[in-house]
């Protein structure tokens, strides 16, 4: 695939990755209450619901989405449910002040689940490969070098992306003092999980 059309598609999937979004809501929320541990995992779901949702844009396959609607359909309001889970448990949480006592770690395999079902549950993200290839590269003629470059570059774009705000969070967590804070910012997250499992659930 030529420069400018990957260019192209690098600068379109930024602005649409670094957006903010239900994604987004979720990492750094779930960041600025738990910490930055287990995000690797969270993120890589994240990552592999995009490759899919490429991969069937880019091989014509959206008719195959929508006979397979009430799956996505399923899997849309089962990351909603697991985002309110979660939103309920940053919202329970204690006022335990960062480094002051280990936190609980959370399975990696259920983050990752947790991250491809939101992002499987997303019909913005096939919208918007389906709405974007064909303007930068010619479908019909895409060879398997083409794919895997647009693949690899979309993954290294929305990990930067997604690692960035996580950082951020984590960052952002270093400033709480006080269990006052702590317990606001639990339940800000909280509040923000919710939001983000609605955003899902009603897309």
């Amino acid at each position: 695939m030529d420069f400018a059309g990957l260019l192209v598609f690098a600068v379109a999937y930024l602005m649409a990755t670094a957006s903010p979004g239900p994604g987004v809501a979720a990492v750094v929320a779930r960041t600025l209450a738990r910490g930055p541990g287990g995000s690797a995992e969270f993120i890589a779901g994240f990552v592999l619901g995009d490759l899919i949702w490429f991969a069937v844009a880019a091989s014509g396959l959206a008719l195959l989405a929508e006979t397979f609607a009430a799956l996505f359909t399923a899997i849309r309001y089962a990351g909603a449910a697991f985002l309110l889970f979660l939103a309920w448990k940053l919202w329970t949480a204690p006022a335990v002040l960062p480094g002051a006592e280990p936190a609980r770690p959370e399975k990696g395999a259920r983050l990752f689940l947790a991250g491809l079902a939101i992002t499987l549950g997303n019909p913005k993200v096939i919208v918007f490969f389906l709405a974007l290839l064909p303007t930068v590269v010619d479908l019909p003629s895409l060879t398997f070098r083409g794919f895997v470059e647009i693949a690899l570059l979309g993954t290294a774009i929305l990990t930067s992306v997604l690692a960035a705000y996580t950082l951020a969070a984590a960052r952002a967590r270093r400033l709480l003092t006080s269990p006052r804070a702590v317990r606001a910012v639990n339940r800000g997250s909280g509040a923000a999980m919710a939001g983000a499992a609605v955003a899902v659930a009603s897309r």
